[in-house]
């Protein structure tokens, strides 16, 4: 079931900072607005739900969805690399410039593409966004980066991977790897996706941002549950970590594993949701790696809070 009916998209206000960028370039061909580039996004992931929808590709839409995001995602990348080997060519310009013609009509061609660069990155950037966005509304589900980090184009919430954030938290360093606050962790079933569920999940998670309000939320990912807390956390701004379960490293251990990584991102709670609090589901087995995470908690002096259905 579709649990967001039309939530307040990020892209839905214009902001004119992407076509003021745009215009400052000079460049004599006229750019994609942004809010058309916002449109080209939501209408493509649109289409592509409404014609594979109550189809026999419906049992790969997630598959099919997430790959069209993901191609923005991988361009936006790759454009934004090779606007930073432009950079790098003006460097290294500006190190040896020697004042004749030749070295200044270099340096400006390679000012010229990495500024080029960056506003086709952004571009990208708010394509993918707008057709994640579409994507959620659309099915209740959540894209997240599978490679390398989500930068957000509007006030999106940051993501980090737990290796990074973990790093960062035992170096003590300042800078964008950490996460900027106190973690709070949370995992969850993927059966636990009913209404009922994602009322008590969002009602934990705000008595909690309530409690840190610098607050980073740490989650594996996983489908059902953990989605419904990372759109909360892309709702409300707040930064995501994310300690993936790598089953091609670790086979059927994996999602315990990834546990360890939550811990060690020095949570300064758990929160757990190990079976949907639906009276049709709730006879269902609990979820063990849920189950795991509060154990762990315990042994490791980690203040655990399993997320319970509202008392009659």
């Amino acid at each position: 079931m579709t649990l967001f009916t039309n939530p307040v998209s990020s892209t839905a206000k214009t902001d004119s900072a992407f076509d003021d960028l745009a215009a400052s370039l000079g460049d004599g061909r006229p750019h994609p607005t942004e809010e058309a580039l916002v449109q080209l996004g939501r209408a493509l992931m649109t289409e592509l739900v409404d014609v594979i929808s109550d189809t026999a590709l419906e049992d790969y839409q997630t598959l099919l969805g997430e790959a069209l995001i993901g191609a923005f995602h991988s361009a936006a990348g790759r454009i934004e690399r090779d606007a930073d080997r432009a950079r790098d060519a003006m460097r290294a310009l500006d190190r040896h410039f020697d004042g004749s013609e030749a070295a200044d009509t270099e340096l400006q061609d390679a000012t010229a593409r990495a500024r080029a660069g960056d506003v086709a990155t952004r571009a990208g950037e708010l394509i993918r966004d707008a057709a994640a966005d579409a994507w959620t509304v659309a099915t209740g589900e959540v894209w997240t980066a599978w490679r390398g980090s989500r930068r957000g184009t509007h006030l999106t919430a940051a993501q980090l991977e737990a290796k990074q954030a973990i790093r960062a938290i035992r170096d003590r360093r300042a800078g964008e790897a950490h996460p900027g606050g106190p973690v709070i962790a949370f995992r969850g079933a993927p059966s636990a996706d009913t209404a009922e569920d994602a009322g008590r999940i969002f009602d934990a998670l705000n008595w909690t941002k309530q409690a840190w309000p610098d607050m980073a939320l740490a989650t594996t990912g996983a489908k059902g549950s953990e989605k419904l807390a990372i759109r909360w956390a892309q709702q409300k701004g707040v930064t995501l970590i994310l300690a993936r379960a790598d089953f091609d490293a670790h086979g059927k251990a994996a999602p315990f594993r990834a546990n360890d990584a939550l811990i060690a991102l020095e949570p300064e709670i758990c929160l757990t949701l190990a079976q949907s609090l639906a009276e049709a589901k709730g006879e269902g087995r609990p979820f063990g790696p849920a189950l795991n995470l509060g154990q762990k908690a315990r042994e490791n002096g980690v203040r655990h809070l399993p997320i319970r259905a509202r008392a009659a």
